[in-house]
């Protein structure tokens, strides 16, 4: 008997062990807040859970966490937008924008963005909660969520579209559980979450009958839209003169302008000799080559040298290597503010991403502290901000196409992009260039806006940024709103 009583303890307490590195298939907690945002000091109501993923069977599969703010003493929240966010990887947490951007609290950074000592957070004085509720969601593996069912297929998760299956249909329950079926809704995606939400605007209108006013593409991907070749060559050359004339690289004739002023001008280059020179390959005239390759040289602050070596074709890993190779120093990927040191001066890439380690350093402190001791969310599972998502399944992507079908469908649907100058992985210019493909008969374009600031992939991080980019969002959603009584027609 005695036996039979220790192995059953032994049993439960295995089970307790195990249990508290898996979470819960559906769960929530709940907590209550006060902010001044805007200039308005409000409550509200913080409700931080897991909702389940079911397969078609109805059994539960996995679990995906999120955390909810509403605004508190709404009289009536059938009218009040609801902004739905997600980041991006694929196999990133929620936390970037969340902490850092829209979101009721920021991680503790200076002006620039750069992580500061204690960790922490602290009320966000421009979060966009006076005018939205938001919920932020961590798709499977990533933040707090997981599969939970260990011989479900993985492809049911990690790919293009059957990323975007799988949570249009949790959006439906989420947006019943939380009666939010008459609220206008909008959509926010960064980087990879670009590419969620492109794809999950026409998704929801689809499979879930659900329609959008807005969705806000944070640092887009190319969104399945494709650039190889010459284009995707080219594409690159305002992102490098930008980053020049940051690290104050240009000639005095290039640098003492505004990069508003410059900007332009490099585009012009690009798209009018630069892509055609690319194009022709070895056709073109000597003389051609070096009236192209002197420009390159003179917008990028890279030699001529260089340039021809690669015969015009300069690799992004290549120019975050050799622009401040004379000063020691790399540049970011994500953000080209920022600075690496490598253990050689020689070769043709840095050695790690200068800025994604500086992020890390203040937000991973800052996300596990607020969800244990502010939100009272207290787990032994792991928080994921990388979770393992791969090997993902790229294949058949058309999301910029899908946004589009969706815009087409929806009168009442508009989109707005936010892209840093800096930002070399998702570049300023590649976002017009989505644009400009995604409707190229233009008949959309009144529905379009897009927005670009001084800094990288997460330009909130910058103040200056932050304050202005949350404006941005708060103008867009205002101006998104129909109409009393105005009808979804052409």
């Amino acid at each position: 008997m005695t036996k039979i009583i220790f192995t059953c303890m032994l049993f439960f307490g295995l089970y307790t062990v195990q249990a508290q590195r898996i979470p819960l298939a559906d769960s929530a907690v709940t907590t209550k807040h006060q902010i001044t945002s805007n200039g308005q000091r409000f409550g509200y109501t913080a409700k931080v859970g897991t909702q389940p993923v079911w397969d078609t069977a109805g059994k539960i599969i996995a679990t995906v966490h999120y955390t909810y703010y509403s605004r508190d003493n709404i009289v009536n929240r059938d009218k009040r937008p609801l902004v739905i966010s997600f980041n991006g990887g694929p196999g990133s947490g929620s936390v970037w924008m969340h902490l850092a951007y829209t979101g009721p609290k920021l991680i503790n950074i200076d002006d620039e963005g750069y992580p500061l000592q204690p960790y922490g957070v602290k009320d966000n004085p421009y979060s966009i909660l006076d005018v939205a509720d938001i919920v932020y969601i961590d798709p499977v593996n990533t933040g707090y969520s997981r599969i939970l069912d260990e011989k479900a297929n993985r492809s049911t998760f990690f790919g293009t579209n059957a990323d975007i299956k799988y949570l249009a249909e949790w959006l439906n329950t989420f947006v019943t559980r939380n009666n939010r079926w008459t609220s206008p809704k909008y959509l926010i995606g960064e980087s990879y979450g670009t590419t969620r939400v492109s794809g999950l605007a026409l998704e929801l209108q689809n499979a879930q009958w659900m329609y959008l006013n807005g969705v806000i593409l944070v640092s887009p991907t190319n969104l399945g839209i494709a650039r190889e070749g010459a284009v995707e060559k080219a594409n690159r050359w305002p992102y490098f003169a930008a980053t020049a004339w940051y690290h104050k690289r240009l000639s005095p004739a290039l640098q003492n302008r505004t990069l508003e002023d410059l900007l332009p001008e490099v585009e012009k280059f690009t798209l009018e000799e630069l892509l055609p020179a690319l194009a022709k390959g070895s056709s073109i005239t000597e003389e051609q080559k070096n009236a192209v390759v002197q420009k390159m040289a003179r917008y990028a602050a890279l030699s001529e040298t260089v340039i021809k070596q690669h015969n015009l074709d300069i690799p992004t890993n290549l120019f975050w290597k050799e622009l401040l190779r004379d000063r020691g120093y790399t540049i970011g990927r994500l953000d080209s503010r920022y600075l690496g040191i490598d253990l050689k001066e020689a070769g043709d890439s840095p050695d790690y991403n200068a800025e994604l380690t500086a992020w890390l350093h203040a937000f991973t402190p800052a996300i596990n502290y607020y969800y244990t001791n502010e939100l009272n969310y207290k787990s032994d599972v792991k928080y994921n901000m990388f979770g393992p998502v791969h090997p993902w399944d790229r294949s058949n992507d058309n999301t910029g196409a899908s946004l589009r079908q969706a815009m087409a469908a929806n009168p009442f649907l508009h989109i707005m992009v936010q892209s840093g100058y800096f930002d070399g992985a998702c570049d300023y210019f590649n976002a017009k260039y989505n644009l400009w493909q995604m409707d190229p008969g233009g008949k959309l374009a009144n529905r379009m806006s897009y927005k670009a600031y001084h800094s990288g992939h997460m330009m909130y991080l910058r103040k200056d940024d932050l304050i202005q980019s949350n404006e941005d969002i708060r103008q867009f959603i205002k101006k998104s709103l129909p109409e009393v009584q105005q009808a979804a027609k052409y």
